[in-house]
């Protein structure tokens, strides 16, 4: 078992290991709990009443936080003619079609999102051995292959993240930096867990929200209250 670093044990002493937190007091103690020397990012882990193993419970999906990732996000769009120039207009990093194909399969990975024209399927698909085992090959449902290119970039570029549930029943999502204001990662908080439990797979028995977590890169994991979480997700925008 690795051994906890010095900052990570003293972080831990803030905490209540019993304690389930609501969304208040447990953004300001990871905010607390974050001391490494890097502006760290705050992670929500969820774990929700779901069995991957089943296609009819699959929860994926994509989210826009509104005070965005605090994160300069990379994006590649595959695309020919009118799109390819909606995507450079909308600030997409790289914009190709089988050029920018080649350029992957040549070792070029150097991007954090793939976007595509429906019609370039054909082509991206031929690169899912190397897209699909880092999480970027494009999806319908992720919101990243589509042909409203110019407002899948922008949207990116503003704070979209993607969700997915992993095979335990997880779903790990960014929603912020350590430097970010309490509200800030507050209403990011709000946005992700108001589309997860709106993503419920009619399939799904049971309690859906089995436990929320808020962690930072470095420090420990801060257990909040499902119920509270719930009600939190269904109360009011802040503004």
């Amino acid at each position: 078992m690795a051994k906890k670093g010095k900052r990570y044990l003293e972080a831990s002493k803030l905490l209540d290991k019993q304690a389930l937190y609501d969304p208040e007091e447990a953004v300001k103690l990871v905010k607390q709990t974050a001391k490494a020397k890097f502006d760290e990012t705050i992670e929500a882990h969820v774990k929700l009443g779901v069995d991957p193993r089943h296609a009819d419970q699959q929860v994926r999906g994509s989210v826009l936080l509104p005070r965005g990732t605090g994160k300069t996000v990379r994006v590649a769009v595959f695309a020919k003619g009118e799109k390819a120039d909606e995507a450079t207009k909308a600030g997409a990093d790289v914009v190709g079609a089988e050029d920018l194909a080649e350029k992957v399969q040549g070792g070029w990975m150097d991007f954090d999102v793939a976007v595509a024209t429906p019609d370039m399927m054909g082509v991206v698909g031929r690169l899912g051995r190397i897209l699909g085992p880092r999480g970027l090959m494009p999806n319908p449902k992720a919101g990243t292959v589509t042909f409203e290119i110019e407002k899948a970039v922008r949207e990116i570029k503003a704070g979209k993240v993607e969700y997915r549930v992993d095979k335990t029943g997880i779903v790990h999502v960014p929603i912020g930096k350590a430097s970010f204001e309490e509200k800030a990662l507050l209403q990011n908080l709000r946005a992700l867990m108001d589309r997860l439990i709106k993503a419920k797979p009619a399939a799904a028995k049971g309690q859906y929200l089995r436990s929320v977590a808020l962690s930072s890169t470095m420090g420990p994991g801060v257990k909040l209250n499902p119920a509270q979480v719930a009600a939190f997700a269904a109360g009011p925008e802040e503004e």
